[in-house]
């Protein structure tokens, strides 16, 4: 079985128009948390056994929160199995694909859709300490960060990027942006946005490390 993403199933087919909205087609697998001018963020849920219908996505960034095991089946019929590894994250170029959860476990997942024609010319933050470096796009990288327990961003802070927040557990971390109710305690898989430009605070409240999937976007 090979542990590729599916990124190499979606990067030799072309996309195809009659393909549906996911969201449409299949709600009780696919719900938006965030939906704006650049992203729209679906958090997947697809029990062991259950399948969706043949649908589309554009160019996209998937993290899976659990492990699982999935087949998808093309437009053409084909069919391609991948295992999917919890916490890592994988480009996946605009496609269309019908999946279905052979494993025996819940397949959850986000996933980030990139909404814009073409990439942003965004100069993205280099890797540091405290990040490992996840997938790498012409739209966007993901990185896992640890938030240390001393992380502290001022108020007034920016980006020239955008930014989706990924949270991988329970927390005390404190995200406050202009124009949107402040955040003060995480759940895993809770996701915000940062707008580029926009200014904001963030700080590790609860006084230990803590783990997030960052998705900053060109």
């Amino acid at each position: 079985m090979k542990t590729l993403g599916f990124a190499m199933v979606l990067a030799a087919l072309p996309f195809v128009a009659a393909a549906q909205d996911p969201v449409k087609v299949d709600p009780g697998h696919y719900k938006v948390l965030i939906d704006n001018a650049t992203v729209r963020v679906l958090k997947v849920d697809v029990p062991a056994g259950e399948k969706s219908a043949m649908h589309s996505h554009p160019d996209a960034l998937l993290v899976p929160l659990s492990d699982g095991k999935a087949q998808f089946t093309m437009p053409d019929g084909k069919k391609e199995d991948r295992l999917l590894t919890k916490e890592t994250a994988v480009y996946t170029p605009a496609g269309a694909h019908s999946p279905n959860n052979v494993g025996t476990s819940k397949v959850e997942a986000i996933l980030v859709e990139f909404k814009t024609k073409a990439p942003g010319t965004a100069t993205l933050p280099p890797p540091g300490p405290g990040l490992q470096l996840l997938a790498e796009s012409p739209r966007a990288v993901a990185v896992r960060r640890t938030v240390a327990a001393d992380f502290h961003e001022a108020p007034g802070t920016t980006h020239e990027y955008d930014q989706v927040v990924i949270a991988l557990g329970p927390g005390g971390v404190k995200l406050a942006v202009d124009g949107q109710p402040t955040v003060t305690q995480w759940h895993r898989g809770d996701v915000r946005f940062i707008p580029r430009g926009a200014k904001h605070e963030a700080m590790n409240t609860q006084g230990t490390p803590y783990d997030v999937i960052l998705v900053a976007i060109r």
